[in-house]
């Protein structure tokens, strides 16, 4: 699809999201580029050194698709091939922006991977965020593999390096750049706080397939939209049950051992600890009955002896006192 926004236009949109990128920390000093494609099919990019948050229009310049530099002072950015890559790949892109997001990279140095089924709406709206294994910055085999992987995303991190967003226009890559990086946000702070509680696999498809036909996505993806798991990865469409599944989809062995627990009055630990001492020390008597099992024990108070073990505690809960007074039971 061909854009229709004239030049004027673009160049006032690309140095606006270039303020934006720079006041919202998705950038610094000379970091990132921003392109749009004109319509006559040539691109409008920022060049190659230049402060992004003091960015003016004389910091455009025009290229053609093989890179050389029609109009402008100064050269194209060093990250053009980049930009290419994206606008031969995919026909429905009309803007590339390319950025440096602290916490979204964090996760790639961290070896964390961000193409998880999380939030919903972010499945919804952007699917998920891959990441594509690290490459020289600026250089052609860097673009390659961003080529490879912007087939079926709309959003990349670049290990080590930072982020590539596209669009229908600067102000849907700048949208998806955005709400990447807020994900990282959320993400991180979720594992801080303890865990990351994946979305359910049946849900997570329903969620993707619904954001697909409702707000489109790349070509490829929306080829497999009637697909059982739509354009999903493996680590969201397997479930072992737990909140926190390996990327594999299973859960790691929680090594919990249970205990049976039974209503009964409250006493206070020195008291179980002297009643379990007592318990263990008393003979057992032949014949004697024992406790209907859930039934409430009537705890006998320190230093007298209850009439049998199974009285005061189940044998698995006195067990456990017990070594932890170091005494078998």
């Amino acid at each position: 699809m061909r854009p229709t926004t004239p030049e004027h236009k673009l160049r006032e949109q690309i140095v606006r999201f270039a303020h934006l990128c720079y006041e919202r920390n998705l950038l610094v000093a000379m970091d990132g580029n921003l392109s749009a494609l004109l319509p006559d099919g040539s691109v409008l990019c920022t060049r190659a050194g230049c402060h992004k948050g003091f960015l003016t229009e004389d910091d455009l310049v025009v290229i053609d698709r093989r890179g050389e530099k029609l109009r402008g002072q100064g050269k194209p950015t060093s990250e053009m091939a980049l930009h290419l890559a994206c606008y031969d790949e995919r026909p429905d892109v009309g803007a590339v922006i390319h950025t440096h997001p602290p916490i979204s990279i964090a996760f790639t140095i961290a070896g964390v991977s961000m193409a998880r089924c999380v939030l919903p709406e972010v499945i919804l709206t952007l699917g998920t965020v891959p990441t594509v294994p690290y490459e020289t910055t600026g250089t052609q085999a860097l673009a390659d593999r961003v080529r490879d992987s912007i087939r079926d995303h709309d959003a990349l991190l670049l290990d080590r390096h930072g982020a590539v967003t596209v669009g229908g226009s600067l102000l849907e890559a700048f949208c998806r750049l955005e709400t990447m990086e807020h994900t990282a946000l959320i993400t991180k702070t979720a594992r801080d706080l303890g865990l990351v509680r994946e979305l359910p696999p049946d849900e997570a498809v329903s969620l993707r397939k619904m954001g697909l036909l409702r707000y489109g996505g790349p070509p490829a993806a929306l080829d497999k939209v009637q697909q059982e798991g739509a354009d999903l990865p493996e680590v969201c469409l397997g479930c072992s049950g737990c909140s926190n599944p390996s990327p594999a989809g299973v859960a790691p062995a929680a090594n919990l051992r249970m205990a049976r627990v039974g209503a009964g009055p409250i006493q206070d630990l020195r008291s179980a600890i002297e009643a379990a001492r007592v318990a263990a020390a008393a003979p057992t008597v032949p014949g004697a009955p024992h406790p209907p099992r859930g039934a409430a024990p009537a705890l006998a108070a320190p230093g007298s002896a209850p009439s049998s073990m199974a009285g005061i505690v189940e044998e698995a809960v006195v067990a456990e006192v017990l070594r932890a007074l170091g005494r078998d039971a």
